[in-house]
Order: C-alpha cells, then structure tokens, then sequence
C-alpha cells in the first residue's frame, strides 16, 4: 500500500491536477487530504468537486471550517478574509455542508492525520518548532501522524526526545514516533514553489517528499481575473 498525502490545495486547480497525475505515475494505491481543499485560490468548487469524488479520507481545515460556516473568519489576515468571503459564493450549499462535516482528526490504516495539532485540533494552533511538536505527540497513539496547516514540509522524530528538520526520504523506525507535515499543494511557503505532498509506502516503511512543477502562471491569472487580493497570486511566484 502506497499512500499519496495531499494538503493545502487552497483552490489551486493548476497544482492539484500535477500532484494527482504524479500520484498516479508514482503507483500510490491510495490518497488522503489534510485539509484546506478551499480558501485563496480561484478555483474552489473544480477543487472540491475533484477531492469529493475520489471518495478520500479528508480532514477538515480552517479555510474549509470557514468557508464551510457563515462566521467571521477569526484570525485571518485581510486576503485571507476576503478570499473566504469570496470562495463561499462559489459553492453550492450542499459543498459547505460537506465542509462542515468533516472531521478534525481521523485514523487511516494504522496512521493518523490532522490539519493542525494533534493537542487541540480545533483551535488551528502551528507547528513549526520541536516544543510545539512535543505537545501534538503526548496525544499521538500512533507511529506516525501527518499534518498540514504550515505549508512548510518538516518533519519530526520522537524518541528519547523531540528533534525535527526538513527532509526529502526517510524510513520509519520501530521505536520512534513521526509528526510529519506534508506541504502544500497549492501555496508552498518555505520559499520553493513547487507543490508538495508526501508518499507514505507502508510496506517499505518509508516517507518521501515529492516537488512538482506546475503552471504557476495559470493559477495566478485565474486569481487576478477572479479580483482577489494580488498578494494571493504574488506569493505563488516566491513560495512565501
């Protein structure tokens, strides 16, 4: 069994389209999505209705929770307001339902995954250092854990302590515990711009982090025609 695991797709039609023909190439017999399907980009409904009709473990994201729901978006920036003000006119009232009802942690096979922490999953809280990992793993009663939410592929290890860093392959080992972020489909923000997302080959046991080159400009056209904030479509450019 090879899992794709996909996150932060942000209605980015152009990079999920190059992540889901690569998952193919790539023989995965499988695919989840941590969340954030919706939210900055300019193509919200082709994005959900492709995640909604592969029939895929999802968990649920704050832009979708938002977008999903009538509420201020709490927290966001003034882009990132806009774009979910903007993306719920896009959906249908049956896509929002399905954004609402997603959950906010599930179990697949014998890992787990999360949009955000595992310690408080609802609060949307970041992890991007060892001592916010720490917390996530006193909750994590599984090897490994894959999450989202930073757009920043990182991983980290638990085992007489908690260490963590980038990586591109890695084997899981018997003894350890794995907090895993994936990436981002369709908005990367450690300063590559390509879309990222992770395979998890369980019989190997190991964890690869894929980059993929798709048509930034596209995406970025789309957003400026859409008349959302240019930040949204700048920052596809620089991955930041």
């Amino acid at each position: 069994m090879r899992y794709g695991i996909i996150a932060d797709i942000h209605a980015n039609l152009e990079g999920l389209q190059v992540v889901l023909a690569d998952i193919k190439a790539q023989k995965c017999t499988h695919v989840v999505c941590l969340g954030d399907v919706v939210g900055y980009g300019a193509n919200p409904k082709e994005c959900l209705d492709i995640i909604r009709g592969m029939n895929i473990p999802v968990v649920k994201g704050n832009h979708d929770e938002y977008i999903g729901s009538s509420e201020d978006p709490e927290g966001f920036n003034d882009a990132a307001a806009e774009a979910v003000n903007w993306s719920r006119n896009q959906l249908t009232e049956d896509d929002r339902k399905w954004l609402r009802e997603l959950k906010y942690f599930r179990l697949v096979a014998n890992f787990s995954i999360v949009h955000a922490t595992m310690d408080a999953p609802q609060r949307w809280g970041y992890v991007f250092e060892k001592l916010e990992a720490a917390a996530s793993f006193t909750y994590q009663n599984t090897q490994v854990c894959f999450f989202g939410h930073t757009h920043v592929p990182v991983a980290f290890i638990r085992d007489t302590g908690v260490r963590g860093g980038t990586y591109s392959k890695f084997r899981v080992e018997s003894g350890k515990k794995y907090f895993v972020n994936v990436g981002s489909v369709g908005q990367p923000r450690d300063g590559d711009p390509r879309a990222a997302y992770v395979i998890y080959d369980l019989p190997q046991q190991t964890i690869e982090l894929r980059r993929l080159d798709y048509d930034i400009a596209t995406a970025q056209r789309k957003i400026r025609a859409a008349g959302l904030p240019e930040r949204l479509a700048e920052r596809l450019s620089t991955g930041r």
